[in-house]
């Protein structure tokens, strides 16, 4: 996911940061709200920061240009909901860039728009979506971290796919080849990140359910006594 430093042509590299900007922007505003709101919520948006930041620096080589890992961002969607991770995610992805050279400065904007807006809205929907179908809250949570994961690079395959076309069968070429490409190393890291999810899931339900019960992340009937 992460597309490296000067990967992307000029005009995709602005054109991402200007798609993504608008949700940073937002999410910032949400984050402080949030705290002023309710401050105790503080060391849970820390431990949703740190896993995207552990996870999504966890590198595997994928393809030429970006390469494959975790991404995290499925468990504060859920918390807190989405819009709250795309400054979460530039944070995350900004040291990255600086300190351990993944991704990159000019390359930062379409990275935060697959991995900190698409992951974090695909995450918090199909979460809503599984528990309106009565699906177990382990189960719920699982799908989302998953799918989360897995059309986060679905977006950079997207995105590569429209930056560099097949000479001979255009976007949709390119992206059935940076698609397939990416699931064969991504597919694993999915069921991954979504089993750790639920694991850590199923701590905070142990030790603190009530501030998830007033998060309406868990109903009454799921806090135990």
């Amino acid at each position: 996911m992460h597309i490296m430093e000067g990967f992307l042509p000029i005009e995709h590299a602005v054109g991402w940061t200007l798609a993504s900007a608008p949700f940073v922007i937002y999410g910032l505003r949400a984050v402080r709200r949030r705290v002023h709101e309710q401050p105790e919520q503080r060391m849970l948006l820390g431990v949703a920061a740190a896993f995207a930041f552990v996870l999504s620096a966890l590198k595997l080589p994928s393809v030429t240009g970006s390469c494959s890992h975790p991404t995290g961002t499925g468990l504060g969607a859920i918390l807190f909901g989405p819009v709250i991770m795309a400054p979460i995610g530039a944070v995350v992805l900004l040291f990255q860039a600086l300190l351990l050279a993944h991704g990159g400065l000019t390359t930062l904007g379409a990275n935060l728009f697959s991995m900190a807006i698409v992951g974090p809205f695909a995450a918090a929907a199909v979460f809503r979506l599984a528990r309106g179908l009565k699906c177990s809250f382990a189960v719920s949570v699982f799908l989302a971290a998953s799918l989360s994961d897995l059309l986060t690079y679905v977006t950079t395959s997207l995105q590569l796919a429209w930056a560099f076309p097949d000479p001979v069968g255009g976007f949709a070429a390119s992206c059935v080849k940076f698609a397939g490409i990416f699931a064969i190393t991504q597919i694993p890291l999915a069921i991954s990140e979504g089993l750790l999810t639920v694991v850590i899931f199923n701590a905070l339900a142990r030790f603190n359910p009530r501030e998830l019960q007033d998060m309406k992340v868990i109903g009454s009937s799921e806090v135990r006594a």
